[in-house]
C-alpha cells in the first residue's frame, strides 16, 4: 500500500509539468526552422560556412581627387578594375552613384512620406527646402582604351552596357570622371558625408566617403545588388585593392582609409619623428600636430596645394578626412609581432574631451574587439570628430561629442563620444570585414555591432550607465504598439522604430544568447567561428543562425524563430503554486499535523453565537457525558505504531531516503503571456532567511509553448519565489513574476542623461 501511495503522488506530478494548454501543436514554436532557411549549397553549406566552391567578385581602385576649398567641390579620376571571379557571363556591370541622394529630385526625397508637427526636426526641413545642386556629374565614362561606353543612371544606380560579354574569370578596365558639390550638414539635411563650417575663421572640416561611383555587388545570393540608396540602409560593396591620391590645401592634414605612402613629401621632419614615435607608444597618445600648430594653421591660411598618396589592401570602400582645424594624435596597439596605430584628429572645438580619451577608446576598442572576434588585420583604425554624427569606414570613422565653448561637458555629452566611437570603430569588424549586405539586412552589422559595443562598455567601466544590449533597455519598444514594431528579419528601408529594431533588438537577443540560453563558453566559441569564416566573405543571416548553432550544438531554432522572425514579446508569468510533503504513514506526525490544523482552525459562528445565547444539553446535564467526552482523538494507539513500524521494514531504499528527508515538492506553473519561450530563471527565498537561484532551459516549453508546470525539490520551505530575479530576458510585465504576486514599481526606467544645453554638473561645480 506505501508503495502505491508514492507512485501516484509522483505520477500527479508528471501529468502536471506536461499538462497541454490551449495552443496548436502544428505551430510549435520549437519546430526547426526548415524552409525559412535557404537550401544548402555548393556555395554555402549546411553548417554555415563558405561552401568548397564559394566565390566572391573583386574590384580594385585607383583614384586620383582634388578638394576644391574654395569652391568646397571635389572632383576625381578613377580606373576600376573589375574580375569577374562568378560562373556567369556578364553583360553589364552595376555601378553605385550615393552622391545621387543630394541630387533635387532624387528619390529618398520624392518618395519619403512626412507630416508637419509642431516640433519638427530641422532635418526634414534641409530634406524638404534644400535646393543644394548634389549629385555626380559624370564626365567621362570610358573603357581602357578611351572608348566612351553605353550607360545609363537610374537615381543612384549606373548600368554600364558591355560591348562584349565579360566571361568567368575576365577581368574589365575602365575609368569615370566625375565631380560633385560637397554638402553642407547643417544647412542640407545632415548626411553620413560632407563638411562642417566653421564663421568665426571661414574654415571646413571636411568627412568625405560615397565620393567616388563604386562597384555594386554581385552574388549568388542576389544576382546584382543594385537596390536603390534612399539615405537610411548602407551599403553592400565589393573587397578590392584602393590606390588613392588626394590633392588639398598645403595646410591641410588628412586622415584616410589605408596606409600613408609619401610621408616626407606631405609631413614637416618634426612630425615624422614624432608619428614614428607613436608607433611604439602603447601606454599612451604621441600629440603629432598639437592644438597650438592648428589654432596657427587656422589663422595663416597657407596657399598652395599638397597630394596626399594612400593604399590600402582587402577593403571594401575609402573615405577621409581634411582639414586645416585637426589636432593629431596616435598610439600602438600590439597584435602579435604587429603593430597597430590608433589615431585621432580632431578640432580644437573637441578638446579637452577627445584629447584625453578619444585615441585611448579606439585602441580599447580594438582589443575588446579582436577578443571576441579575430586579431584586427588592418594596420591603422581613426576617429575623426566631426559635428554630431557617426559613421564608419573601413580603417576610419567620423564621430560626434563636442564640449561646450568653455570646455566643460555633461556626463551624456562624455558617454555618449565614448559610446559612439565604440560603435563607428567596431563596425571595422561588422560590417568591413566580415561584409553583410548592409542593403539588405540592417542588422547584421549594426545589430551585430552593438552588441559588441556593448561588452567593450562593460570592460571600459563596470559602471557604465547605459551599456548596449541591457535586456531591461528593450522592454519599452518590446511591449509598445505591435502596429508599429516590425520583425528583425525585416528589409532596413522597411523598417519601423528604426534604432530599436536593427540596433537594440538583436544587440539584446545576442546578449541573452551569451548570458542566459547558451552560456558564455559556447556562444563566444561560436561567435568567434563565424567572425573568423566569413572575415573578407559575404555572409547571409542564414548563415549566421547556422554557424551558431553547428559550432555549440545548441538547437535555438526557436529563439532565430521568435525573436529575429516575429514581433512577440517576452511576458511569463507565475500562475501559481502547491506544496507537497511526503505522505509516509507514520500516525506519531500525522496526529501532531491534525492537531495543528485543528487548533487553528477557526470555531464556526453559530456556536460562537449559541455559546453566548444559551447553554447546550451537555452543559445543562453532566450525566450527558460519557468516554468520548474526554477521549483524544489524536493520541496514536499501540497498534497504529506497529503497524506503522512493519510498513518502514517493507520500504525500498528511495522510500526510506523520502522518509528521512521529507522533502518539499514545490509545483510552480506558468504561463506564456507574450508568445516569446525564455528560460525560467527562478529565485526561491526559504524560511531560514536564505536563497538558490535555478534555471530551466526554454525547452521545458516544448511540449507546450502556452503554459507549462515544473516540480522543484527541497528541504527547507518556500516562502517566496521570484521569476527572471535579474532582469535578463527582457520580461515586459515583472508584476506577475513573483509568487505570492506583489506590486512592484517599474524597474526599467531608462538613464537619463544631462541634455545638453544650459550648464552641466562641471560648470556648476566651476561656479
Amino acid at each position: 500500500m506505501k508503495r502505491i501511495l508514492v507512485l501516484l503522488i509522483l505520477a500527479g506530478f508528471y501529468q502536471a509539468a506536461f499538462a497541454q494548454g490551449e495552443f496548436d501543436p502544428s505551430n510549435n514554436k520549437f519546430r526547426q526552422l526548415g524552409n525559412d532557411l535557404s537550401t544548402p549549397n555548393v556555395y554555402r553549406n549546411a553548417a554555415g560556412k563558405p561552401g568548397h566552391m564559394y566565390w566572391q567578385q573583386r574590384a580594385d581602385y585607383q583614384i586620383s581627387i582634388k578638394l576644391d576649398d574654395e569652391n568646397q567641390r571635389i572632383s576625381g579620376t578613377e580606373y576600376i578594375t573589375y574580375f569577374n571571379n562568378s560562373p556567369d557571363m556578364l553583360d553589364y556591370l552595376w555601378i553605385q552613384l550615393d552622391q545621387n541622394i543630394r541630387m533635387k529630385d532624387n528619390l529618398g526625397k520624392i518618395s519619403m512620406p512626412m507630416q508637419m508637427y509642431e516640433r519638427t526636426s530641422p532635418y526634414y526641413f534641409g530634406r524638404m527646402m534644400s535646393d543644394f545642386d548634389g549629385g555626380f556629374k559624370l564626365t567621362r565614362v570610358e573603357d581602357s582604351k578611351g572608348k566612351s561606353l553605353d550607360y545609363t543612371v537610374n537615381y543612384t544606380m549606373m548600368r554600364i552596357d558591355l560591348e562584349k560579354p565579360l566571361k568567368p574569370g575576365e577581368k574589365f578596365r575602365f575609368r569615370i570622371d566625375w565631380w560633385y558639390n560637397v554638402n553642407d550638414r547643417e544647412k542640407d539635411g545632415g548626411g553620413r558625408s560632407g563638411m562642417e563650417y566653421f564663421s568665426e575663421d571661414d574654415n571646413y572640416i571636411y568627412t568625405i566617403a560615397q565620393f567616388y561611383p563604386r562597384m555594386a555587388v554581385y552574388d549568388e545570393v542576389e544576382g546584382w545588388q543594385n537596390k536603390q540608396f534612399t539615405g537610411r540602409s548602407e551599403f553592400a560593396l565589393v573587397f578590392g585593392n584602393f590606390d588613392v591620391s588626394i590633392t588639398v590645401p598645403s595646410d591641410h592634414k588628412v586622415a584616410a582609409t589605408g596606409v600613408l605612402q609619401n610621408r616626407s613629401e606631405v609631413l614637416s621632419p618634426g612630425e615624422q619623428t614624432l608619428f614614428k614615435k607613436a608607433e611604439t607608444s602603447f601606454d599612451e597618445p604621441v600629440i603629432i600636430f598639437s592644438e597650438d600648430q592648428a589654432r596657427k594653421a587656422i589663422a595663416q591660411k597657407a596657399k598652395g596645394t599638397k597630394t596626399w598618396h594612400f593604399k590600402a589592401e582587402d577593403v571594401r570602400d575609402f573615405a577621409f578626412a581634411s582639414s586645416r582645424r585637426f589636432i593629431w594624435d596616435a598610439m600602438a596597439v600590439k597584435f602579435g609581432d604587429r603593430n597597430v596605430l590608433a589615431m585621432s584628429m580632431y578640432p580644437p572645438e573637441g578638446n579637452p574631451l577627445w584629447e584625453h580619451y578619444s585615441t585611448r577608446v579606439v585602441a580599447h576598442t580594438l582589443k575588446v574587439y579582436s577578443s571576441h572576434t579575430f586579431d584586427y588585420p588592418y594596420p591603422v583604425a581613426w576617429s575623426i570628430h566631426t559635428d554630431n554624427i557617426g559613421m564608419e569606414y573601413p580603417m576610419i570613422c567620423f564621430n560626434g561629442g563636442r564640449p561646450e565653448a568653455d570646455g566643460t561637458y555633461s556626463e551624456r555629452t562624455k558617454w555618449g563620444m565614448i559610446g559612439v566611437i565604440i560603435h563607428e570603430v567596431g563596425h571595422n569588424y561588422f560590417p568591413m570585414i566580415v561584409n553583410s549586405d548592409e542593403r539588405q539586412w540592417t542588422w547584421m552589422d549594426e545589430g551585430l555591432n552593438t552588441f559588441l559595443q556593448g561588452l567593450a562598455e562593460r570592460e571600459w567601466d563596470h559602471n557604465h550607465p547605459s551599456p548596449k544590449g541591457r535586456p531591461r533597455d528593450i522592454v519599452p519598444y518590446m511591449k509598445g504598439d505591435i502596429s508599429n514594431i516590425s520583425p528583425i528579419m525585416t528589409n532596413g528601408d522597411l523598417i519601423m522604430q528604426f534604432n530599436s529594431n536593427a540596433y537594440a533588438k538583436p544587440a539584446t537577443g545576442l546578449n541573452i544568447l551569451r548570458e542566459t540560453i547558451m552560456g558564455r563558453e559556447l556562444f563566444d566559441y561560436a561567435f568567434k567561428e563565424y567572425a573568423n569564416q566569413w572575415m573578407f566573405k559575404h555572409p547571409t543571416p542564414d548563415d549566421f543562425f547556422r554557424i551558431m548553432e553547428d559550432a555549440s550544438a545548441v538547437d535555438l531554432d526557436w529563439f532565430w524563430r521568435g525573436w529575429f522572425y516575429t514581433t512577440d514579446h517576452v511576458d511569463i508569468s507565475i500562475e501559481g503554486m502547491k506544496v507537497f510533503t511526503f505522505n509516509d504513514g507514520d500516525p506519531v506526525k500525522q496526529a501532531e499535523t491534525k492537531k495543528e490544523a485543528d487548533e487553528k482552525m477557526p470555531e464556526e459562528l453559530t456556536v460562537q453565537r449559541n455559546r453566548q445565547e444559551f447553554k447546550s444539553m451537555v452543559e445543562r446535564d453532566e450525566r450527558m457525558r460519557d468516554f468520548y467526552d474526554s477521549y483524544d482523538a489524536n493520541n496514536v494507539s499501540g497498534s497504529s505504531i506497529e503497524q506503522y513500524q512493519r510498513s518502514l521494514d517493507g520500504m525500498t531504499d528511495l522510500e526510506k531516503e523520502l522518509v528521512r528527508k521529507n522533502p518539499y515538492f514545490v509545483q510552480l506553473d506558468f504561463k506564456n503571456i507574450g508568445g516569446l519561450v525564455m528560460p525560467l530563471i527562478l529565485r526561491f527565498n526559504f524560511n531560514d532567511g536564505s536563497s538558490e537561484i535555478i534555471r530551466v532551459p526554454a525547452e521545458v516549453w516544448s511540449h507546450n509553448n502556452v503554459s507549462t508546470s515544473k516540480v522543484f525539490v527541497f528541504e527547507k520551505q518556500v516562502e517566496t519565489v521570484e521569476l527572471d530575479p535579474f532582469l535578463e530576458t527582457a520580461d515586459c510585465d515583472t508584476e506577475n513574476n513573483y509568487w505570492p504576486h506583489r506590486s512592484v514599481p517599474s524597474r526599467f526606467e531608462m538613464y537619463k542623461y544631462n541634455r545638453r544645453g544650459g550648464s552641466n554638473p562641471m560648470q556648476e561645480a566651476g561656479k
